[in-house]
């Protein structure tokens, strides 16, 4: 089991990896399929929206035939499948195309490993165990940085692909053969015989943190996942080599942020403010860009980096509404809190590029003004939201 669910953390690096690809890409893809901002920010959309469509079907199977067969036959089929048809792309829609069944791929994974540790370990330690999870995963986002931008330099974007094709079949094929499915747990009371989303959907709770969770994750993988790269290359003029190492400052923010929100609940007895205060910073620091887009190359490496520390709250916040779901609802439960979360980044990655050209009429600088404060403000609005919400730890 412990290299079964090693295996999953390794398919939740590939999921980062693959979110985050095409900030460093861009410029690649620029002059090679002629794929420009647009369609680079509806491809990374259409990543995220795939992504979350998928999580509906993964929380009824997770419930219902397990981790195991569920997270191991999407990652071969999705992941395996959309590889190829990036390495073989010969156009921006055949890159949105791939993104799209690399989404599908990926879905699975993180919920696989959180629905094993909400099953398997005590409640106490979900929060400290998924940041984790999500800590050593978002090492893909250093992946898809200076090493991916190495690798595409040196043996072409498409050998590398292919090689990463070779890997996601790998790992797919680990998580088949060690992974083992917790015991089922069914309720047999009269609620348990209508749907279990309807169940769910009955939990004020989850409606208090659904719209922060739609928000809150957006802004850090939004930017890190597509924006850094037009960002720094238009306002600094960065190349591929000195977007990358701007995109690993916001990887290792990233990683960072996933490792701490666990300790500091500890510490501060608390998840509501825990996740508040993090939501605040994330503001702050966006809203600092947004009126100060041309800071500075170092000082924007640094506040990109925080924006990845404060954006981390996710695992968080699935704790805290993982605290609220009854047991047999496990899978469904923390899948519809990731579907928020994944959905929010792609609808706000979808719509970020109408941001972006409502500023840019007047200059470049005051584009990404402009879509800076689209991430920013609504973090605040659905903040206030969250306040409503009970706090609870285990």
């Amino acid at each position: 089991m412990r290299i079964g669910f090693a295996a999953l953390v390794v398919g939740y690096v590939l999921s980062q990896f693959y979110r985050a690809c095409l900030a460093v890409l861009t410029p690649i893809l620029g002059t090679e399929l002629g794929a420009d901002a647009a369609d680079l920010s509806l491809a990374s959309g259409i990543w995220f929206l795939t992504f979350a469509a998928m999580q509906f079907p993964v929380g009824w199977a997770l419930d219902k035939i397990g981790p195991r067969q569920t997270a191991a036959g999407l990652l071969a089929i999705g992941g395996g499948g959309g590889t190829v048809m990036f390495a073989l792309a010969s156009s921006p829609v055949d890159i949105q195309i791939a993104m799209g069944l690399i989404g599908i791929g990926c879905s699975p994974v993180l919920m696989a490993s959180y629905y094993i540790l909400a099953r398997s370990f005590p409640a106490a330690m979900f929060a400290t165990l998924g940041g984790a999870v999500v800590g050593i995963g978002t090492m893909g986002n250093l992946a898809s940085a200076t090493p991916l931008a190495w690798a595409a330099e040196e043996f072409g974007w498409r050998n590398s692909m292919w090689v990463l094709c070779l890997i996601t079949m790998g790992v797919a094929t680990a998580i088949a053969l060690f992974v083992r499915n917790p015991a089922a747990q069914e309720d047999t009371s009269e609620a348990a015989k209508s749907d279990g989303f309807l169940q769910l959907f009955k939990i004020r709770a989850i409606w208090l943190i659904a719209p922060l969770m739609f928000v809150s994750y957006a802004s850090a993988a939004g930017l890190r996942g597509l924006w850094v790269g037009p960002f720094m290359q238009d306002i600094y003029g960065l190349d591929a080599a000195g977007i990358g190492y701007i995109t690993l400052a916001m990887g290792l923010g990233m990683s960072v942020g996933g490792f701490i929100y666990g300790p500091l609940e500890r510490m501060l007895g608390t998840r509501k403010w825990v996740v508040l205060g993090g939501s605040v910073g994330t503001f702050l620091c966006l809203s600092y860009l947004a009126f100060m887009p041309d800071v500075g190359v170092y000082m924007t490496a640094g506040l990109l980096a925080l924006i990845g520390v404060f954006g981390m709250s996710f695992t968080m916040m699935m704790a805290h509404g993982r605290s609220f779901i009854p047991a047999h609802l496990t899978g469904r439960g923390v899948a519809f809190l990731n579907l928020c979360s994944i959905a929010g980044v792609g609808v706000m990655q979808s719509f970020s590029a109408q941001a972006f050209a409502f500023g840019a009429a007047s200059s470049l600088s005051a584009g990404y003004s402009s879509l800076f404060l689209f991430f920013a403000l609504p973090i605040i609005a659905a903040g206030l939201v969250y306040l409503m919400i009970q706090d609870r730890v285990d």
